[in-house]
């Protein structure tokens, strides 16, 4: 235990934490509206098709998750707009993104001179080493996304769950698309240093459906989202620590951990609420 609690001197790991709960906020909120709209598929094309933007920053000696911004952006946009605009499918725009921007972030990384940075930084993340300009951006992030979600969150919920009746309410359908699909992207990538390209997607997923098993109303979801994000993140870290293995792995693993529990005690609770109900049924009878 006073080792556990030596971990709160270290300048990194005071760092980690705070990393964690932004990224539990955003993701929470911004995962809330990608379970419920059933847009997880699309995340994960952003996620992967932002992989590019990290390979052309690399290779002009820019910031990546600059890069990694600007790219997953325009390729969310790009997705939404191609998908509404044109007869290709959105779930073939998806995949062509996908293996584009996973190509093309390669292609510019080895075509850097000088040494090649480490890959699995990219692919897998490690909260342990988030700087101070993260966290600033995350940050921004948290605001920018409570700030959307307090003026529009009822034209949000419209559109999540029935965008044909979010039109005939005259909701601006199109422009919260755009918007909210940006709004993923971004969430995507300055999550990127906290688990990684490959996991972020579960960031934005398996907090959310565990908090979807107990309650069908949004703003809960979106609080018991968080509160999920927050503990498998605690959890994730103090895992990492204890058997010196990545970050952002351990931390999807508490993910899907809490899903197991979470799971077996909603199907308990089931049980004994029909066990309930059937022996009510025999007394009234």
């Amino acid at each position: 235990m006073n080792e556990l609690f030596e971990l709160f001197n270290y300048q990194f790991f005071l760092k980690a934490i705070a990393a964690a709960l932004l990224a539990s906020i955003s993701c929470g909120i911004i995962g809330s509206y990608v379970v419920a709209r059933r847009i997880v598929f699309i995340s994960g094309g952003i996620t992967h098709a932002s992989f590019g933007g990290i390979g052309i920053a690399w290779f002009l000696g820019l910031n990546p998750i600059l890069g990694a911004v600007v790219f997953g952006v325009m390729s969310a946009l790009g997705i939404e707009w191609l998908s509404k605009k044109t007869d290709v499918r959105q779930d073939s725009v998806i995949g062509i993104l996908w293996a584009f921007g996973m190509a093309l972030g390669i292609i510019f990384i080895f075509m850097t001179p000088g040494y090649a940075p480490n890959l699995m930084s990219f692919l897998f993340g490690n909260i342990l080493t988030v700087g101070a300009l993260d966290l600033y951006l995350l940050l921004a992030l948290c605001v920018l996304t409570i700030v959307i979600f307090l003026l529009l969150f009822k034209a949000i919920l419209f559109v999540a769950f029935d965008e044909k009746f979010a039109k005939t309410q005259n909701t601006p359908v199109h422009f919260l698309n755009y918007l909210m699909i940006a709004l993923v992207a971004l969430a995507i990538v300055l999550n990127i240093r906290v688990v990684g390209i490959i996991l972020v997607i579960s960031f934005l997923t398996i907090p959310q459906t565990i908090a979807n098993m107990f309650t069908n109303n949004f703003k809960k979801m979106i609080f018991g989202s968080i509160g999920f994000g927050i503990l498998g993140s605690f959890m994730g870290l103090l895992v990492a620590y204890k058997i010196n293995a990545p970050s952002g792995a351990t931390i999807i693993f508490s993910f899907v951990v809490l899903f197991v529990i979470a799971k077996l005690l909603h199907l308990v609770a089931i049980v004994l609420k029909r066990k309930k109900y059937a022996k009510q049924k025999m007394i009234s009878e």
